[in-house]
């Protein structure tokens, strides 16, 4: 089975000072993905999602500008990397996230994952936040 790379990219209607927080701050993140999490914005920290269906560590970390991250699955023999990259202009943030090493057989349900259960809800609980 070969890998292959994801890629999405959001506009998102939020400072990027607030978008870093709810990617990096565990009360946060509790909040849009109402589960518990471990995390924090610090390099080499082990993180937890989902109360830990989704875990990993923080690889590189720059705040309000990207977060490398190893994402794993038990059903990978390697993990993902995962690069979230943030800029922002006249407060609106735009995120672009790259995934790579990412099994060909789990691309589409990966995929849609991102948009469905991770930066789909943290732009709607940003956005509904700033009243947009």
């Amino acid at each position: 089975m070969g890998v292959t790379v994801i890629r999405q990219s959001y506009v998102i209607h939020s400072a990027a000072s607030k978008v870093w927080d709810a990617l990096t701050n565990s009360a946060t993140i509790t909040k849009w993905t109402e589960s518990p999490v471990k995390m924090d914005a610090k390099a080499g920290t082990k993180f937890k999602l989902w109360g830990g269906d989704v875990w990993g560590k923080n690889l590189k970390v720059q705040p309000k500008k990207q977060l490398v991250q190893e994402w794993y699955d038990k059903r990978w023999k390697k993990p993902s990397q995962v690069t979230i990259s943030l800029s922002e202009e006249r407060g609106i943030t735009y995120l672009d996230m790259l995934q790579e090493n990412v099994p060909d057989g789990d691309r589409d349900k990966i995929n849609k994952g991102w948009k469905d259960f991770y930066f789909g809800p943290l732009k709607n609980f940003l956005e509904k936040s700033t009243g947009v």
